[in-house]
């Protein structure tokens, strides 16, 4: 056994040690999971970069320093999620960035660790960390759009309970409704407080008719300290009245500091109820729906029946999970504005294809991204601002749109 598979061995062992210890069972076992097989990937994918990378060696471990350092990165970052905050800006470029950069290209590489495993030499290992490199920047960046959504389409009655892919209708209004819908920013290392700020100030100086915000706001480093998501929000402030909210899952993990923070800035938070707004587009009813854990199909029904539609006006329904689109009861949202997925996070939306990650479970019938439908239902699933999860995205970008909303006429 090297001195590398022993370094390696001690810092998953510490990583384990610590978070049982300080964080508890859950950590523990995510976190032991987790590094448990980045840990064996590494061990095999390691020596393939030291050969193609024969310079700045570090000994006894016969590495390359810069290798070295990501690896222990990777470890470092989660040893400090055993207490996490939100860090500083070289913090984040020193630890967060490198350790998400190689944990995830260590991921991508699991072909190449399983041909080596069986005593082969494979070529291309930089391949996966190229990808990496792309998810890197792409995680770092976001892509501003306008998009026409017509709500026009026909539909055939007794259509499949099972939502479909979309495209929009040609039917357009001389005013339609601009929405900007602002949804998993899960403010942490690669969702900064000014970069937050920065998009939300971006959505108020389009001057929408509405700004939607449809849930998970925070990660593990920012549930401690409301300040954060306070500063984050702040230039929702000029847009109050007109900007409203769901809540997510994660929202559910500190929602005390959601709700303050909400309403710290004019954002009305809408749990299970409705609202009423006057447009220059015209009435608008919204309906927020919680995040449900349990019994989704029977309190999604119960909160529409307590909220009924207002047939006069265009209804929207904020539901921060598009699966859960499947247990809203026919015919009562116009336009559901959904999130939850990141557009699918891993995908090939870069290239022009519609395929994500996603598109391999369901039958390809789980919204991930784009516009979805149902009967006459039509869904939104925005690809999100942040991400969560998978330590990158790659191939899909972040969303940052101008919806403009054609109702079909009466």
């Amino acid at each position: 056994m090297t001195a590398f598979h022993l370094a390696t061995l001690a810092a998953w062992l510490l990583v384990l040690l610590s978070a049982g210890l300080a964080r508890g069972r859950v950590y523990a076992i995510f976190a032991g999971v987790l590094l448990g097989i980045y840990s064996l990937l590494s061990l095999a994918v390691a020596p393939m970069i030291a050969s193609s990378l024969p310079y700045l060696r570090v000994a006894p471990f016969g590495l390359p320093a810069p290798l070295l350092w990501m690896h222990a990165a990777v470890y470092l970052h989660f040893v400090l999620l055993v207490r996490p905050r939100m860090r500083p800006l070289l913090h984040r470029a020193l630890v967060s960035v490198p350790a998400a950069f190689f944990l995830a290209g260590t991921i991508l590489a699991m072909p190449w660790a399983l041909i080596a495993a069986f005593g082969f030499h494979p070529w291309g290992i930089a391949v996966p960390f190229a990808l990496a490199f792309v998810g890197l920047v792409q995680s770092l960046s976001t892509r501003e759009t306008e998009l026409d959504l017509a709500l026009d389409d026909t539909y055939a009655p007794g259509s499949s309970a099972r939502p479909r892919p979309h495209r929009s209708g040609e039917h357009r209004v001389e005013r339609p409704l601009h929405v900007v819908q602002i949804t998993d920013p899960h403010l942490g290392p690669f969702m900064s407080v000014d970069r937050l700020a920065a998009i939300c100030q971006r959505a108020v100086d389009k001057s929408p008719d509405l700004i939607v915000l449809t849930g998970d706001f925070l990660t593990m480093e920012s549930q401690h300290d409301v300040r954060h998501l306070e500063a984050a929000l702040a230039p929702l402030k000029r847009a109050e009245g007109r900007v409203f909210a769901c809540l997510g899952n994660h929202d559910h993990e500190a929602p005390a500091i959601v709700r303050e923070a909400l309403a710290w800035n004019g954002v009305r938070l809408l749990v299970d109820e409705a609202v009423e707004v006057e447009t220059p587009a015209g009435a608008v009813q919204i309906l927020g729906l919680d995040f449900h854990f349990r019994d989704k199909q029977r309190r999604i029904a119960e909160a529409c029946a307590r909220w009924p539609r207002r047939e006069d006006a265009l209804r929207l329904v904020l539901l921060h999970d598009p699966l859960q689109f499947r247990h809203l009861p026919e015919g009562e949202g116009d336009l559901v504005l959904s999130g939850h997925t990141h557009g699918g996070q891993v995908g090939l939306l870069s290239l022009g294809a519609s395929w994500t990650f996603m598109r391999l479970f369901g039958g390809g019938a789980l919204p991930d991204h784009g516009l979805w439908a149902r009967g006459r239902d039509r869904l939104y699933v925005h690809r999100g601002t942040g991400h969560y999860g998978f330590p990158l995205r790659l191939g899909v970008p972040s969303e940052e749109s101008l919806l403009r909303v054609h109702r079909a006429p009466a």
